[in-house]
């Protein structure tokens, strides 16, 4: 055992005991070292851990919105006290890092946090004759993936909190550390026992007991859109209610008329952010044909600035991949590749310990291919050429997912192709990630939004009341 060991589950309040003596090995993927070991949670931890959220559920949603907020203002204080602590754990379990895992790691979730602290409730307002009132769903069960460990815990059970729901989380057993972090703080807070409890263990047993569990109103879900499928397969058999937040293949679409330097530099990093690993990436660049050339060079060389080494070396810019198996199908997307390789690819030097993959580029990209389609989740860049907008627009449009995307171009013909692409976000010309706004795709990106109003609203039932 190590001092990283959490050999307890969070239920009704206090750390107890698991069913099971088994554990889950949690593996530091910069090292390939065990960094700790987790509780393999079972069924029947779920049915402890639902019991005890519908429990609470009843004298949580009595409480005003304003008092939930104070006891999201005071988590979110004691949170913040610990952001050095959640930066270092998500460096060792996730391998980013150090800049990512302070900024983005640590300081997404933590404004996510504060801004359903400062919320403002949901009005009831009067039509005709009814009353409209926002009332919360009941007992979430939230289920969360490894990339961004914190923050995708905290825009469910922030959200779910807010609404009046208690909460059953399964984060990643990949990296479960960091929920850790958050249960302290919110013993700190003073959060009633029972509104959130966590069980670790794998998708298969827990993840699938929460889905599948009769006193769970509603399942949010993130992670991969076949598990995505099979959670929705779940909830359906007895018509809860269901969000997720599932897979991606974005597109960034740059114009002839853009900055090209700063549209290629911005592309590549948002490509490479956490190794590739985020659900929003832009994998795939679209160029103008007339500035194709002068692209994939630019592209090329961007790349090859991206330093690879221990997340906790201030000069290190693209840490290792998750596990060993992330890295494997990694490389089996690059070895299968057949457009033109650029910069990278799996016969480039990386360290000889950790889960690498070298910063990949792809030119001349077929949109069809498998390249183009599929979600690789590393830092593999697919160029594009384009001769018109119109062709762009298909290009991008032509993809089961439709999470995200960029455009670059003079600000109303940048904005005009934004209108037309069929995906839940779009940042025009660089705009920065706004965590108020709604979060969320089309197609097989997912069902239903997350973060400020749009994510509340997601745990909440509406009801009319006629006099």
């Amino acid at each position: 055992m190590t001092t990283l060991d959490r050999p307890h589950l969070y239920l009704g309040g206090e750390w107890v005991s698991p069913a099971s003596t088994e554990t889950i090995a949690v593996e530091n993927p910069a090292t390939e070292q065990v960094l700790a070991h987790v509780p393999a949670g079972t069924a029947e931890d779920v049915d402890r851990a639902v019991a005890a959220a519908r429990a609470a559920f009843d004298g949580w949603a009595a409480l005003s919105f304003s008092s939930r907020a104070e006891f999201l203002g005071r988590l979110h204080a004691a949170l913040s006290s610990r952001a050095a602590e959640i930066a270092r754990t998500v460096g060792l379990e996730l391998g980013a890092p150090l800049k990512i895992a302070k900024a983005v790691q640590a300081g997404l979730p933590l404004a996510v946090l504060r801004s359903y602290a400062d919320s403002a409730a949901s009005e009831d307002r009067v039509v005709g004759n009814s009353l409209i009132v926002h009332e919360p769903v009941g007992v979430v069960g939230a289920i969360t993936p490894w990339n961004y460990p914190l923050h995708q815990v905290v825009a469910k059970v922030a959200a779910a909190l807010a609404a009046g729901c208690t909460v059953v989380l399964k984060p990643s057993e990949l990296t479960p550390l960091v929920a850790f972090l958050l249960v302290d703080a919110a013993e700190e807070a003073g959060l009633p026992p029972g509104v959130l409890n966590v069980v670790t263990g794998t998708g298969p047993v827990v993840g699938a007991a929460i889905a599948g569990h009769p006193d769970v109103d509603m399942v949010s879900f993130t992670g991969s859109t076949a598990t995505g499928r099979a959670i929705s397969h779940a909830a359906a058999d007895r018509v809860a209610k269901v969000a997720l937040e599932l897979g991606g293949k974005s597109a960034n679409i740059i114009l002839e008329d853009a900055d090209l330097v700063r549209a290629v530099k911005v592309g590549v990093g948002n490509a490479f952010l956490n190794s590739g690993q985020t659900c929003t990436a832009w994998t795939r660049m679209l160029v103008h044909r007339s500035h194709y050339d002068e692209a994939v060079s630019l592209a090329a060389k961007t790349a090859g600035g991206y330093t690879l080494g221990d997340p906790f070396d201030e000069a290190t810019r693209l840490g290792p991949l998750v596990s060993r198996a992330q890295r494997e199908r990694v490389l089996g997307f690059i070895d299968r590749a057949s457009a033109r390789l650029v910069a990278g690819g799996s016969s480039s030097p990386v360290p000889d310990q950790g889960y690498f993959v070298a910063p990949t580029v792809f030119a001349d990209v077929d949109p069809a291919s498998e390249l183009a389609q599929e979600e690789i989740f590393g830092p593999v860049l697919s160029i594009i050429p384009f001769s018109s907008d119109d062709e762009a627009v298909a290009i991008a449009n032509n993809s089961k997912y439709g999470l995200a995307g960029g455009v670059w171009g003079s600000d109303e013909r940048a904005l005009a192709v934004a209108r037309r692409l069929r995906t839940g976000q779009v940042d025009v010309n660089g705009g920065a990630f706004n965590p108020l706004a709604p979060f969320g795709g089309y197609k097989q990106s997912g069902v239903g939004r997350e973060l400020g109003e749009f994510g509340l609203a997601e745990f909440q039932q509406v009801k009319a009341i006629q006099r």
